[in-house]
């Protein structure tokens, strides 16, 4: 049991299969998820580009008010290209079902998972309610409908402009590559025109 007076209490059931399984747990205080392990008889080989669903061999009972997020481990996902393709997971405060995992195989290798193995984290989140309000037409702002990548991938000035390659001036004023003068005014070349039209440039 952990001393956290803040602490979410979570009741949680073992079945009969994860006898010798240990309950969730943090590597370490600041870890956000619980490892999850896999409750399996025998071992689960997942082939390349297949998915399996992984017991754990417990049900839990989320409060009211929050949920549980199933994540993937990132060293499963960096060693072994092994996802939770779902991610993340919900577990709804009403579900009293066990708990099983999705784990989806992106390496060009077979995985095998043991029992035992922490294949999945589990975070625990609150839940903000809704109320959904039907109107004729909503507010508008700048962006309106822009979106799957409209902003690009420049670098953007402090009013939000900016260039094809990221380049933008103080007024968010910029030239094809770049270059600019002070307000905003450049040649083909990006250099600034001459102030002065009786100064002679050589």
């Amino acid at each position: 049991m952990s001393g956290d007076p803040h602490a979410v209490k979570i009741e949680i059931a073992r079945l009969d299969e994860a006898g010798d399984l240990p309950l969730p747990s943090r590597a370490t205080p600041g870890s956000a998820g619980y490892d999850l392990c896999a409750a399996v008889s025998e071992a689960l080989v997942i082939p390349p580009g297949e998915r399996a669903l992984v017991p754990t061999g417990f049900c839990i009972a989320i409060p009211a008010g929050y949920e549980g997020q199933i994540r993937p481990r990132s060293g499963l996902a960096l060693s072994h290209g092994i996802l939770v393709p779902n991610a993340p997971g919900t577990i709804d405060s009403d579900y009293r079902g066990e708990l099983k995992i999705i784990l989806l195989n992106t390496d060009e290798k077979p995985f095998t998972v043991h029992r035992g193995d922490r294949i999945a984290q589990l975070v625990v989140a609150a839940v903000v309610s809704a109320e959904f309000h039907e109107v004729a037409e909503l507010a508008v702002t700048n962006r309106g409908e822009r979106g799957f990548g409209h902003t690009g991938r420049g670098s953007h000035s402090a009013d939000g402009s900016h260039s094809a390659d990221g380049s933008h001036s103080a007024d968010g004023s910029h030239s094809a590559d770049g270059s600019h003068s002070a307000d905003g005014s450049h040649s083909a070349d990006g250099s600034a025109p001459s102030r002065d039209p009786k100064r002679r440039v050589s």
